[in-house]
Parts: structure tokens; C-alpha cells; sequence
């Protein structure tokens, strides 16, 4: 990525080495500056061919990484500080969540699920999605319940949970930037190679993500399906070959 007078944005190459690929961290990025209302162009990097002058301005990174005025940043939180700082009212809107619960809310989903899909003991395979489904739980109960504004203080009726769209409220926030990308890599992902499916009695999370399928700052920043699974094709495909040997080993 990179922002200068005319933004430009140099994500990873899908496996076409022009679409976009997979990379949740890009992703992030662009719904941070679409949401700010920058106009951006976007040029894929295929790194097979990595381009000469992008290897000479970030040599051993990996896109996305940003340059502003010679200074070059590769550390995403930074970026993503740098544009939250630079890009600011009146002009552009604040992203930040109100609540800072909201930046932490489901920020163990994606390490429960990559020791999911990376596993290669099918004796292991139960417990690990155990934890995916238990870290999944917890996003659910958040996004569940009332955040301090939608509570009415003055009334005598019982508490009730909360219809939001997202994270911190109905608008997206830089905490939606960062976990829906991934969240929705956990759903095609596991799916595909794993079987899983997210519980359909976690609401939440099932409202959370029909919400941001909705909106064009999500779904046109967003790698194709296949793109993601191909992906994880090679990581995901361990442990079916270690069922095999162990399903061959019980049978002699």
C-alpha cells in the first residue's frame, strides 16, 4: 500500500496474479480507507514476480506496507494509526469504537482457528475445534449483549440483548476492519476443509456477518472464495492424510 497525493493500494495477487488474493490485513485497510470516503486505485503484487522498485522500497516485507513522504511502515497497527490520525474530522470521519471492548472482542477467533486447520493429529481435532467453537461463543454473547447506550436506564422492564449490526454499535469501526476479514476466512475456510460451520444458534455472530455481507466496504474488498480457500489448500490438507495412515493402520 501506498498513500501519497493519489492513494494507491498494493495488495497481495490472487492466484491469477491479477485478482485479489487472500490477505485479511489488506482487506483491513481497504474498508479503512473506503470508509473514510478516499478515492484509492488498486494494483495486485504477484510475488512470484514481485516488482524491482516495490522489493527495493520494503526489502524482506510483505504487502500491504504503506510510504508517506520517504518514511515507509509495514507494521499494519501502525498503519492503520497513521491513516485513523492523518485522515481525521472535519474532513474524514473517526473510525475508533467508543468501547474498548469492542477492540478486543473476538481477538483469540483467528489463533483457535488457525491451531484448527494447521492441525495435523486427527486424535487433536476435537478439542482444537472445541476451542474455535468456545472463542466463537464468546464473540456471540458480546455482540449479544446491550451495549451502555442501548440501555434505558429508566425503565422498570428486564434487560434486554442487543439487534446491533456490529461491533460497537450499527456503523463500522476500525474493530470491524480488523475482525470481520478474518472472521469470514474462519467461515469459508473451515467449512470447506474442516466441515464446520459456525453454530447456527450464535446469533450474533450469524447476524454480525449477514450485516456486513450487506455492505459494499466489506463484500468489494473481499478475496473471492475460492481465493481463500486455495489459500489454505496446501496447511488444511494434513490432517485428512493423517486420518488416512491412521485409518490404514487400524485395518492391518
Amino acid at each position: 500500500m501506498v498513500l501519497c497525493k493519489r492513494k494507491m493500494l498494493e495488495p497481495l495477487a490472487g492466484s491469477d496474479g491479477e485478482s485479489i488474493g487472500n490477505c485479511p490485513f489488506s482487506q483491513r485497510l481497504f474498508m479503512i480507507l473506503w470508509l473514510k470516503g478516499v478515492v484509492f486505485n488498486v494494483t495486485t503484487v504477484d510475488l512470484k514476480r514481485k516488482p524491482a522498485d516495490l522489493h527495493n522500497l520494503a526489502p524482506g516485507t510483505h504487502p500491504p506496507f504503506l510510504t508517506f513522504n520517504g518514511e515507509v511502515k509495514t507494521d499494519i497497527n501502525k498503519i492503520e494509526e497513521f491513516i485513523e490520525e492523518m485522515l481525521c474530522p472535519p474532513k474524514y470521519p473517526k473510525l475508533s469504537a467508543k468501547h474498548k471492548e469492542s477492540n478486543t472482542a473476538g481477538n483469540d477467533i483467528f489463533a483457535k482457528f488457525s491451531a484448527f486447520i494447521k492441525n495435523t493429529k486427527s486424535e487433536a481435532n476435537a478439542v482444537l475445534e472445541k476451542g474455535l467453537t468456545k472463542a466463537l461463543k464468546k464473540l456471540d454473547d458480546y455482540l449479544n449483549s446491550a451495549l451502555p447506550e442501548e440501555i434505558d436506564a429508566d425503565s422498570m422492564e428486564e434487560e434486554k440483548g442487543s439487534n446491533r449490526c456490529f461491533l460497537d454499535g450499527n456503523e463500522f469501526t476500525l474493530a470491524d476492519c480488523n475482525l470481520l476479514p478474518k472472521l469470514h476466512i474462519v467461515k469459508v475456510v473451515a467449512k470447506k476443509y474442516r466441515n464446520y460451520d459456525i453454530p447456527a444458534d450464535m446469533t450474533g455472530v450469524w447476524r454480525y456477518l449477514k450485516n456486513a455481507y450487506t455492505h459494499d466496504e466489506f463484500t468489494n474488498t473481499c478475496a473471492a472464495d475460492e481465493e481463500i480457500e486455495m489459500a489454505y489448500k496446501d496447511v488444511a490438507r494434513k490432517l485428512a492424510s493423517s486420518t488416512r495412515q491412521l485409518t490404514r493402520a487400524q485395518t492391518k
